[in-house]
């Protein structure tokens, strides 16, 4: 698990790099993030896009002082699942 700051106003881009070495030759079919917890105000995901090794989020919001858990969920080329999590906690910068 990765332990992130974000500020409040900032739109950033978070990327998981499945790596070529972790896919031994397999590639990114399909990728899908969330985020929790899912509430007003919170962290909320503006986009998203992925190539054969990365899948990237862009993020904007979230409430000062709380922890927010972006998950990203990808198919591989071979049908396999799997999933990484990135922490946010978010502070005034």
């Amino acid at each position: 698990m990765t332990l992130l700051l974000k500020d409040p106003e900032a739109e950033l881009d978070y990327a998981v790099d499945w790596g070529a070495e972790y896919l031994g030759g397999d590639a990114l079919a399909e990728s899908e993030w969330e985020v929790a917890p899912d509430e007003t105000g919170g962290v909320a995901i503006l986009g998203s896009q992925f190539d054969l090794l990365i899948a990237t989020v862009k993020a904007g919001g979230g409430i000062p002082g709380r922890l927010y858990r972006l998950t990203n969920r990808v198919v591989l080329a071979s049908g396999l699942v799997d999933s990484r999590s990135i922490t946010l906690r978010v502070e005034r910068r």
